[in-house]
C-alpha cells in the first residue's frame, strides 16, 4: 500500500487528460488547471493524440466500445509516455476511465474487446493496473495538501462563502472508485469532501450544502430542458439558503450548466439566483495570487468578476 509520502511524490508529476469539454466550453477550467499547475510546480505532460473517452454518447451505445475508447487514452499514457498516473479534471472522463480500470480488471469480455479493437487500432494493449487516474481534486489534496496550501495563500479567501458541488459521477458508482471509503484522510462518497478541504485550507468558508452530489440533469439538457433548469434550480437556491456567495465546481458539465439553467431558470421560470458559478481552481488560482484573467474568469458566465472585486480576492 502507498503510504502519504510515496502518494505525493508519485502524483507530483502526471499524465493530463483534459477530455473535449476543456477544449471548448471548459477552456477556462484548462486554463486555471494549468495555471494552479504552475504555481505549484506541478508537472503536467499531456496525453499525445488522446481521444473522446467516450461520454455519454458512446456509452449508451455500446459500453465496452467506449471501455476501449478510455483504455487507449491510459495505454498511451502507460505505454508510450511512461507514466502510471493519469490526472483528469473533468468529472464524466474520470468516472470512464476509472469505470475502464474496473472492468478491464474484472470482465474478460470487456478484455476480449479492448484487446481485438486496440490491435486493430495498431496500438499497444492497456493491461490491468499499469496506470491510475486521479482527479484535480486528488492531485492537489495528496500533492500539496492542506498546510502546504495554507502556507501558500495565508487565508486569501477569508470572508468568501462557498458552495462546494461535486456533482454525481464524481462519487458513482461506488465500485468504481476503491481508493474511496478507506476512513482518515480517503475521500467519502456519502459525503465527499476534498473540495471543502482544500478551498477551507485557502481561507474560504465552507457552508452547509446538501445538495453536493445532486444531480444537475446534464444529461438530459438537450432532451428535456425544463428537467435539467428545475434540477439546476434546486442546487442554486439551496445554495443561496445556506449563504453562498458562490458555487465551487470540479466539472465542466455541471458548471455549464449551472450557469446556462440559471439564466434559463429566470427567462423560462422567472426564479431568479445570484450566486456566482466559479471552477474550484480559478478560486484557489486566486488564493495563490494568480491574476484572474489567466485563471479564465472573464469566462464565466455568472459574471464571477462580481465577486472577485466585492471580496477583493485580486
Amino acid at each position: 500500500m502507498v503510504d502519504e509520502t510515496d502518494k505525493s511524490r508519485k502524483y507530483r508529476s502526471v499524465a493530463y487528460y483534459p477530455g473535449c469539454a476543456l477544449e471548448g466550453t471548459a477552456h477556462a477550467y484548462n486554463v486555471s488547471t494549468k495555471a494552479v499547475a504552475h504555481e505549484l510546480n506541478l508537472g503536467l505532460k499531456e496525453v499525445k493524440n488522446w481521444n473522446c473517452c467516450g461520454a455519454m454518447e458512446v456509452k449508451n451505445i455500446d459500453p465496452k466500445l467506449q471501455t476501449y475508447l478510455s483504455s487507449r487514452v491510459l495505454s498511451i499514457a502507460a505505454n508510450e509516455m511512461g507514466h502510471d498516473v493519469v490526472m483528469s479534471p473533468c468529472n464524466g472522463c474520470y468516472h470512464n476511465l476509472k469505470k475502464a480500470e474496473y472492468d478491464i480488471e474484472h470482465d474478460p469480455d470487456t478484455q476480449d474487446v479492448v484487446e481485438r479493437l486496440s490491435a486493430k487500432a495498431g496500438h499497444a494493449t492497456y493491461k490491468a493496473g499499469q496506470a491510475e487516474t486521479i482527479h484535480a481534486l486528488d492531485w492537489i489534496k495528496e500533492t500539496i495538501g492542506e498546510e502546504g496550501i495554507k502556507a501558500r495563500t495565508r487565508d486569501k479567501l477569508a470572508g468568501l462563502k462557498v458552495a462546494n458541488y461535486y456533482g454525481c459521477m464524481y462519487v458513482r458508482p461506488r465500485h468504481i472508485f476503491p481508493e474511496k471509503d478507506k476512513g482518515p484522510g480517503s475521500e467519502s462518497t456519502l459525503k465527499p469532501h476534498f473540495m471543502d478541504d482544500i478551498l477551507a485550507a485557502a481561507g474560504a468558508e465552507n457552508v452547509e450544502f446538501p445538495l453536493k452530489t445532486a444531480c444537475c440533469g446534464g444529461a438530459h439538457t438537450l432532451s428535456d430542458s425544463d428537467t435539467s433548469t428545475k434540477l439546476v434550480l434546486n442546487i442554486l437556491e439551496a445554495a443561496e439558503a445556506a449563504g453562498a456567495d458562490v458555487i465551487a465546481t470540479e466539472c465542466p458539465t455541471c458548471h455549464t450548466g449551472l450557469e446556462l439553467h440559471q439564466v434559463r431558470a429566470e427567462t423560462r421560470f422567472g426564479r431568479k439566483t445570484s450566486v456566482k458559478i466559479m471552477y474550484f481552481t480559478q478560486l484557489l488560482g486566486l488564493a495563490l495570487g494568480i491574476r484572474p484573467r489567466k485563471l479564465g474568469i472573464q469566462e464565466n458566465i455568472s459574471d464571477a468578476m462580481e465577486v472577485v472585486i466585492a471580496k477583493r480576492l485580486t
